[in-house]
């Protein structure tokens, strides 16, 4: 079976206009398309993969502020939206997220989901590209908590896990959550701007067949559960 993976950021409480998501997703598109060719024109979807294909979706900042202030867009006080890009139908990427909303208990979110083969698909599950994706989204939507990981690996963990209380392949913590301790080799620390700090965990793709990628995982994630970073989503001040 094929092991799938995601990449996603997260956060609770901050009320924002349909301008300013726009603004923040704008960025985080116009940056994708530097990372994919193809994932410059991004659709809504449809009943088939040629409908789908049909349903365009404009990604600069006015456009989108149009798209969410869609009655179909709003989510209670908040936005969410559903998009995706490529050639052909197994080789598409998606984005799903929901923004906007001051609800301290509900999570708003931004989702990448890779395709699942291809040659994007390969180009992203490096260490090198998909970190630079999540520094970006960390950077555009400034969360609590990200993650991009196996799904495999994390449905292991819990069967319903708990945004922020499991570390993944790559792990962002904002700044609030606290200083990240040293972790043994060969994981990696680095600061997202003033931010917060990403760790990832293995140079090479993770995988949840690799026994050594879970000890190293498990290992991880007690380091930073003793150090009080892995918690669940809390309000952002």
């Amino acid at each position: 079976m094929m092991e799938t993976y995601f990449a996603g950021v997260y956060w609770l409480g901050r009320a924002e206009s349909a301008e300013e998501c726009a603004r923040r997703a704008a960025t985080l598109f116009q940056f994708l398309a530097h990372v994919e060719p193809t994932w410059n024109r991004w659709c809504e979807t449809g009943d088939s993969f040629e409908e789908a294909a049909r349903r365009q979706v404009a990604t600069d900042e006015d456009a989108l502020r149009q798209h969410f202030e869609r009655q179909d867009r709003r989510l209670g006080d908040g936005y969410n939206y559903w998009l995706w890009a490529g050639a052909h139908p197994n080789e598409t990427v998606s984005i799903t997220g929901a923004c906007g909303s001051a609800d301290p208990w509900q999570p708003s979110s931004c989702v990448l989901t890779p395709p699942l083969r291809g040659t994007a698909s390969a180009q992203l599950l490096t260490a090198t590209v998909l970190s630079q994706v999540v520094r970006q989204m960390a950077l555009v939507w400034e969360p609590d908590f990200g993650l991009a990981t196996s799904s495999d690996h994390l449905s292991s963990l819990s069967s319903r896990p708990k945004m922020g209380t499991h570390p993944g392949w790559m792990t962002y913590f904002s700044r609030q959550r606290g200083p990240v301790p040293p972790l043994p080799a060969p994981v990696r620390v680095e600061p997202v701007g003033d931010l917060g700090t990403l760790v990832i965990l293995t140079p090479e793709r993770f995988t949840v067949t690799n026994p050594e990628h879970v000890r190293l995982a498990a290992e991880v994630q007690q380091v930073l559960l003793d150090a009080g970073l892995l918690h669940p989503l809390r309000p952002l001040s």
